[in-house]
C-alpha cells in the first residue's frame, strides 16, 4: 500500500504530540492534542492509540482553537492507563473525528438541561462551552450534575464559574458524602424540580452510565419533556470506530457510525433490554 493510501485508511492511525495535560481527579487527566486535518464537533470522538498496548475511543471533552482539542481520560485499564502516563512532547496515535454530534441548533429560544453523571460530564463540556459563549443559542441552561462524592467532581472549579454567567443554572451533587460536605447528597435526578423550566420548549442532553440516563430521561419525561427532545451519548465499546467490527452494534444501529448520539425515542425500546 502507498503513503497516500494509508494516509487515507481511517484504521491507519496519525500521530501527534501532547501538547499539555492537567490532572483533574485521581487518575484522571485531559489532555491537549493537536490535529491540523479535522476540527472535531461537540459529541465527537478520536481513537487513541498507544504503540503495543492498544487504542480505546475517546470523547473530546474541549475544542480550546481550530486544530487543537481536548480529551480526559480516567486510567482504569491497561490502554486508559498508558494513556494518562503519557507526558508532554509524547507522541499518541489518533484517528477520528468519529460519529455525529451534539444537535445544538434544536436549543434555539429553548430552556437547555443538561444532565451528567461521572465523566460523562466529559463529551457534554464542548456543549456548555456553546451555549454559554452564545447567549443567543438558547433561552436558558440549566446543568446537573452527579458524581460519586466530592473527591470525585470533575470540572469543579469550572462548574462553579458557569453559575457566573446569564440565565445559567448550575447544581451538582454526590452519592456519598463527606465530613466536610455541604452541598446535594443523592442521585442526579433529585435535583430535576418541577417548574425549572417550561417542558415542551425545553431540550435535554445527558451522558454518563446507562442505568443513569435511563432514569434521568424517565424524570423528564414525567415532567413534560418530549421524547424527541431528549438527545444521549452512548458510547460502548468501539474496536474499530467505521462499523466494521460490531462490537459497538446496539441492536439496528452501530454507535459509531449512526451514534453516539441518539434520540431518546430512537433507542427507548431498547433501553430496557438487558446485556443488549
Amino acid at each position: 500500500m502507498n503513503d497516500s493510501a494509508l494516509k487515507n485508511d481511517p484504521m491507519v492511525p496519525r500521530l501527534t504530540r501532547i501538547k499539555s495535560r492537567h490532572e483533574e481527579i485521581n487518575n484522571t487527566w485531559t489532555l491537549e492534542l493537536g490535529d491540523e486535518s479535522a476540527s472535531p464537533l461537540p459529541g465527537q470522538f478520536y481513537m487513541l492509540y498507544v504503540m503495543n498496548v492498544g487504542e480505546i475511543p475517546i470523547s473530546v471533552s474541549g475544542i480550546p482553537k481550530q486544530g487543537r482539542f481536548l480529551n480526559t481520560v480516567r486510567g482504569v485499564g491497561s490502554i486508559s492507563n498508558a494513556i494518562t502516563k503519557l507526558k508532554k512532547g509524547d507522541t499518541v496515535g489518533l484517528r477520528g473525528p468519529f460519529g455525529n454530534a451534539w444537535p445544538l441548533d434544536v436549543g434555539r429560544k429553548k430552556d437547555v438541561v443538561v444532565m451528567a453523571g461521572g465523566l460523562g460530564l466529559a463529551p457534554l463540556r464542548p456543549l456548555v462551552h456553546y451555549f454559554i459563549h452564545n447567549p443567543s443559542a438558547c433561552r436558558s441552561l440549566t446543568i446537573l450534575y452527579g458524581a460519586r462524592g466530592p473527591e470525585d467532581i470533575l470540572f469543579k472549579n469550572e462548574l462553579e464559574s458557569w453559575r457566573k454567567f446569564p440565565h445559567t443554572r448550575v447544581e451538582f451533587t454526590v452519592d456519598h458524602a463527606t465530613y466536610n460536605w455541604r452541598g446535594n447528597v443523592g442521585v442526579v435526578t433529585k435535583l430535576l424540580k418541577p417548574g425549572q423550566f417550561k417542558p415542551k420548549k425545553t431540550v435535554a442532553y445527558i451522558c454518563g452510565p446507562e442505568v443513569m440516563m435511563k432514569f434521568c430521561a424517565q424524570q423528564l419525561l414525567e415532567q413534560g419533556i418530549n421524547k424527541d427532545s431528549i438527545y444521549l451519548s452512548m458510547e460502548r465499546n468501539m474496536k474499530c470506530a467505521i462499523g466494521y467490527c460490531g462490537h459497538c452494534q446496539f441492536g439496528q444501529d452501530f454507535i459509531c457510525k449512526d451514534g453516539p448520539i441518539f434520540a431518546y425515542d430512537h433507542i427507548e425500546s431498547r433501553l430496557n433490554i438487558r446485556e443488549l
